[in-house]
């Protein structure tokens, strides 16, 4: 699939558990992707420094629904929920919020994606990260695929980037 094709991506009202189909306002939204985030034509991405690139698809015939995220020969898993529940929170958050990625051995940064993405205070009470010893990095792989989705904005530094809700 060409960068300038368009995709359409459904609410959840009308199939459950479409990726960001919550916080679409219309039934269907037009947007311009780099794919279609499925097994055979998932989004390709960079991470927020633009430093590496990785593929993320949504698996929903998973139990629970996954995004899938290959990042070069390592598969990294995590809820389909992320997506709602990540940008629900940034628009209550109100204001930037800094990414502070980091592996599943290393403690996240307090008050960062990273920290929330594994926090019992989050909606799943817990990691949205599903494979075991690799769990982490939730605030390096999701925040450009909420941009990919027209959901936030985000910095794009060498170090210490931010996201916001749009």
């Amino acid at each position: 699939m060409r960068t300038d094709e368009r995709v359409r991506l459904e609410t959840p009202a009308r199939r459950a558990g479409r990726v960001a189909g919550a916080v679409l306002a219309d039934d269907v939204r037009m947007l311009h992707m780099s794919g279609a985030g499925t097994k055979d034509a998932p989004w390709l991405l960079k991470t927020p420094p633009g430093t590496s690139e990785y593929t993320m698809y949504a698996d929903r015939e998973a139990d629970p629904p996954l995004l899938v995220c290959q990042v070069g020969a390592t598969k990294l898993t995590y809820l389909l929920r992320a997506v709602d529940d990540l940008l629900a929170m940034l628009k209550e958050h109100g204001g930037w919020m800094e990414l502070g990625a980091a592996d599943e051995q290393k403690p996240g940064k307090d008050g960062t994606v990273e920290a929330w993405g594994r926090a019992e205070s989050n909606p799943v009470g817990g990691w949205y990260g599903q494979r075991k010893g690799y769990r982490g990095r939730f605030g390096m792989y999701l925040p450009p695929l909420l941009e990919e989705l027209g959901l936030v904005e985000l910095e794009h530094k060498p170090r210490g980037n931010r996201l916001r809700a749009v």
